[in-house]
């Protein structure tokens, strides 16, 4: 069993950056392959990147390829998204999620979501 608490959100002006934080819970953190979605109102929950159990491999969207960063730190059981050159479009909740599926980028793929944490980005 793995709890999700993501944390750095806010508003930030287009160009910005922030940086989200998951702490999760649970001593297995380690051996779950991590991911970020974000949902915006109306919208389906979509992916936005994920990263191995071991931090080797790391994969995104195209929409935010370039721009964001996904890390983890396993003896912080803690997973980060660094985004930088924020867009408008990038408005909405981000959750992160822990699965065992390698490479996973579809919502069912994971079984642990947190509640997610609020981005707005003004233009």
């Amino acid at each position: 069993q793995v709890q999700l608490v993501e944390s750095g959100g806010g508003l930030v002006q287009a160009g910005g950056s922030l940086r989200l934080s998951c702490a999760a819970s649970g001593r297995t953190f380690s051996s779950y392959t991590m991911g970020w979605f974000r949902q915006a109102p109306g919208k389906e929950r979509e992916f936005v990147a994920g990263i191995s159990w071991t931090g080797g491999s790391t994969y995104y969207a195209d929409s935010v390829k370039g721009r964001f960063t996904i890390s983890r730190d396993n003896a912080k059981n803690t997973v980060y998204l660094q985004m930088n050159s924020l867009k408008p479009e990038d408005t909405a909740v981000y959750y992160c999620a822990a699965g065992s599926v390698a490479l996973a980028t579809r919502s069912y793929q994971y079984n642990y979501w947190g509640q997610g944490t609020q981005v707005t980005v003004s233009s």
